[in-house]
């Protein structure tokens, strides 16, 4: 069975994919600050500053490596290049989550696989400091998924939104940035369909539609029958723009194909 090691597995992403792909592979993950897991035999304590990867890695010997980290840059980097070390020297691929924001300086058209990055963002430029890291090696090495805005019933994004509503404080909305976005129920699957195919490349995972970020918000908060949301609406152009990345050549299955309407499903509350 596939030794699969998920690199913040306690994460909101990490713990999501930890749970669609456990019952298939043998699976295994990271934490931090998570108490809970420290008892799980599947899970090790990794610390970006304190902990070395490679004892891990050792201990796990995967076949692949899923990085949904979070932290500080600088340490992330280096974290990196330890696996980029491993995994040419060892039978294992590299799964990196990447960013729709390793395109955020381009405004005027959505983002395709094998288009110019260029970000005008730390955490854009970050991103793509790692991707061109691994695109320096055999393409049977690595996957690099740049993901859209992820929501969720426990996402970050979601909680934030529901706290700011219920406390009456005003939330941030685009109305002239058109997005697409996906849940973390969607990509898993997808992520579950690439690692079994054993597909390997650049792929974007994110609904085949956009619509503004302002409109899906507001769609979101109705789902989810949030009362009395007020909305601060900011213009960062006079002109409409587009953080999205949109599939062209790396396509999926029909009916892994998601839709802003499907992500919005996954918001409901009945």
């Amino acid at each position: 069975m596939k030794k699969i090691l998920i690199l913040g597995g306690s994460g909101f992403i990490g713990n999501s994919l930890y749970r669609e792909l456990n019952p298939y592979f043998d699976t295994y993950g990271t934490y931090f600050n998570e108490n809970k897991y420290s008892k799980q035999q599947n899970f090790f304590y990794f610390s970006l500053k304190e902990s070395n990867i490679l004892s891990i890695l050792k201990k796990v010997k995967p076949q692949l490596i899923i990085s949904c980290l979070r932290g500080p840059f600088k340490e992330q980097l280096k974290c990196h290049e330890h696996l980029v070390t491993y995994i040419q020297n060892f039978n294992c691929r590299l799964m990196f989550l990447s960013s729709s924001n390793v395109f955020d300086a381009f405004e005027n058209y959505p983002s395709y696989e094998f288009d110019k990055t260029l970000s005008e963002s730390p955490y854009g430029r970050f991103k793509i400091r790692i991707e061109n890291s691994l695109l320096k090696l055999p393409p049977s090495k690595f996957v690099i998924a740049r993901l859209p805005m992820v929501f969720g019933n426990n996402a970050p994004r979601t909680k934030e939104i529901e706290i700011l509503v219920a406390s009456n404080q005003p939330l941030e909305v685009f109305p002239n940035t058109i997005i697409n976005v996906t849940s973390d129920r969607k990509l898993s699957q997808q992520i579950h369909y690439i690692i079994n195919q054993k597909l390997t490349g650049i792929f974007h995972l994110g609904s085949v539609d956009l619509i503004t970020h302002f409109d899906f918000i507001r769609r979101m908060i109705l789902r989810r029958k949030l009362k009395g949301a007020i909305f601060k609406q900011i213009f960062t152009s006079n002109q409409m723009r587009y953080l999205a990345v949109l599939p062209k050549e790396n396509k999926l299955p029909s009916h892994l194909n998601v839709s802003y309407e499907s992500i919005l499903e996954d918001l409901y509350l009945l």
